[in-house]
């Protein structure tokens, strides 16, 4: 009996579009393309989110739990985005649901482009998104949640012929090796602090206290400054 050869196909392999055994003259060429176009299209369902194009849900999620890893072998700190659009069931109950979706759409592409390259945006549900920010100390996701409230607060929605505007709430926390907490407690601290910023008017951010807005008490103020 001829002797089977194992051939391991990956995504890395398939992205060469040769076959590692028969070369250009693979008679399998054409089902081992179409077979990447399948592979590439399920990983992209599984990921993003369909409507605005972020990655969706079960990415965060997954994300999140690596991320998390992540702080605990490196001592490295992980922040968290938690971003709700303003008063978005009356945006759809006066201009209508293909208008709020095309709203969101439109709010995503200016996350993409006010994110960087390895911060991960995702679709939460609804109107609601979430921006992990890995590596990111709290002052700076806060610059940068700040930098993204301004830039939604300056988008201009042309809708039914009429110039319409949106806003968005933020919460803001950080992440570190000294935590004790699980993921969904991570999540649900950010979460209070977006229910925080609706609570104080929406179009704001309000984060977890950072370095500078800590408490010092006179006995360690006099101790820093050497009284």
């Amino acid at each position: 009996m001829p002797k089977k050869s194992h051939v391991e196909f990956t995504s890395e392999s398939m992205g060469e579009e040769r076959c590692p055994v028969h070369g250009d003259d693979c008679p399998f060429a054409e089902k081992l393309l179409k077979c990447q176009e399948e592979f590439l299209a399920l990983q992209s369902f599984v990921r993003l989110d369909e409507l605005t194009g972020l990655f969706n849900y079960r990415h965060f999620m997954h994300s999140i739990a690596v991320e998390f890893e992540r702080v605990r072998r490196s001592g490295l700190v992980l922040s968290l985005i938690m971003m709700d659009v303003d008063h978005f069931k009356s945006f759809n109950d006066l201009w209508g649901h293909e208008s709020g979706n095309t709203a969101l759409r439109e709010l995503a592409r200016t996350v993409q482009a006010t994110v960087r390259r390895a911060d991960i945006p995702c679709r939460y549900g609804g109107e609601e998104f979430t921006i992990l920010l890995p590596h990111t100390p709290l002052s700076a996701a806060v610059n940068l949640a700040e930098r993204l409230r301004t830039n939604i607060e300056n988008m201009t929605l042309n809708i039914s012929g009429e110039k319409v505007k949106m806003t968005a709430s933020f919460g803001v926390d950080c992440f570190t090796e000294n935590d004790t907490i699980d993921a969904s407690h991570f999540i649900a601290r950010a979460d209070a602090y977006l229910y925080s910023a609706k609570q104080s008017g929406r179009n704001c951010v309000r984060h977890a206290p950072t370095r500078d807005e800590t408490s010092v008490s006179n006995e360690e103020r006099d101790l820093l400054l050497g009284g």
